[in-house]
C-alpha cells in the first residue's frame, strides 16, 4: 500500500469518526509526509484522532509538536488552545497530585498571552478558574485536616490559619471563598479557647476582629447563624 493511498484513506476514517484506524495510518505515513504539503494536516489530524479516542497526554504531546514546527500554520491557534484543553481535560481528582494541573494552567496561560483575542479565549478562562478552584480546593481540604488536628501535637489551628489565608491571598475569586473564611472564622475562635490564659483575650479579639471582615463580607452567609454565636460566645468569655 503506498503512503499517498494510507493518506487518503487515513483522511477517509477521520471524517467517518474512526479514529483508532485513521491514527495507525497516520503515524504510519507522518515521517514520509515530512516536507509535502499534507505534513501539517497530517500531524493536527493525528492530534485530533488521539483527543477523540480521549488520550489526551497524546493528544496535546502530538499538538505541541505540530505549533512548535508550524508556529503560524493553519491549525497553530486551534492545536494551542486543544493542548491546553487536552491537558485540563486530564487533570485529576482534588485529593491527588496536581503537579498536571499546575502544567494545564500554565499552558492555557501561554495560549491566552499567544491569542489574547482568540475566540477561544472565554473558554480558556473558564477551564484557567476551574483548575484555579481545584488547587484552592486541595488547599482547603489541608486547611480543613488541620482544624480538625486541633492542638494535637501542636497549634495546627495555626497552620489552618495560614494555609486558609494563603489560599485566599493566591487565589481571591474561588468559589471556595467564603468556605475558607469560615473556617478561618473557626480556627481563630476555636485556637482561642484552648490557648494559655496569658493569650487567650488577644485571640478572642482576633477573632471578634474576624468576626467583624466576614459579616462585612457576607452579610446574608449561610454560616451567619454560626458566625453570630461564635462572636457571642467570644464577646462573653473577655467579659
Amino acid at each position: 500500500m503506498d503512503y499517498d493511498y494510507k493518506y487518503e484513506l487515513a483522511k477517509a476514517y477521520y471524517v467517518r469518526g474512526e479514529y483508532s484506524q485513521a491514527s495507525s495510518l497516520l503515524e504510519d505515513v507522518l515521517a514520509y509526509m515530512k516536507g509535502t504539503m499534507y505534513a501539517e494536516e497530517s500531524l493536527y489530524m493525528l492530534s485530533m484522532c488521539y483527543y477523540n479516542m480521549k488520550d489526551y497526554v497524546t493528544a496535546s504531546h502530538y499538538m505541541t509538536t505540530y505549533f512548535n514546527t508550524y508556529p503560524k500554520g493553519v491549525y497553530a491557534e486551534v492545536a494551542r488552545f486543544m493542548s491546553a484543553k487536552a491537558l485540563y481535560l486530564d487533570t485529576p481528582d482534588p485529593r491527588l497530585d496536581q503537579s498536571s494541573t499546575i502544567r494545564a494552567i500554565n499552558e492555557i496561560q501561554v495560549f491566552t498571552e499567544y491569542y489574547p483575542y482568540s475566540p477561544y479565549k472565554r473558554q480558556a478562562q473558564d477551564m484557567l478558574y476551574e483548575l484555579h478552584d481545584r488547587l484552592v480546593e486541595k488547599e482547603y481540604r489541608s486547611a480543613q485536616l488541620y482544624y480538625d488536628l486541633g492542638n494535637y501535637m501542636g497549634n495546627n489551628y495555626q497552620a489552618c490559619i495560614i494555609t486558609a489565608q494563603n489560599a485566599l491571598n493566591d487565589y481571591p475569586y474561588t468559589k471556595l471563598r467564603e468556605e475558607l473564611s469560615m473556617l478561618i472564622l473557626r480556627a481563630r475562635f476555636s485556637m482561642a479557647k484552648e490557648s494559655v490564659k496569658d493569650k487567650m483575650i488577644d485571640r478572642y479579639r482576633d477573632t471578634i476582629d474576624e468576626y467583624y471582615a466576614f459579616k462585612n463580607e457576607y452579610p446574608e452567609s449561610k454560616y451567619l447563624k454560626e458566625a453570630d454565636k461564635i462572636y457571642r460566645d467570644a464577646q462573653k468569655a473577655l467579659k
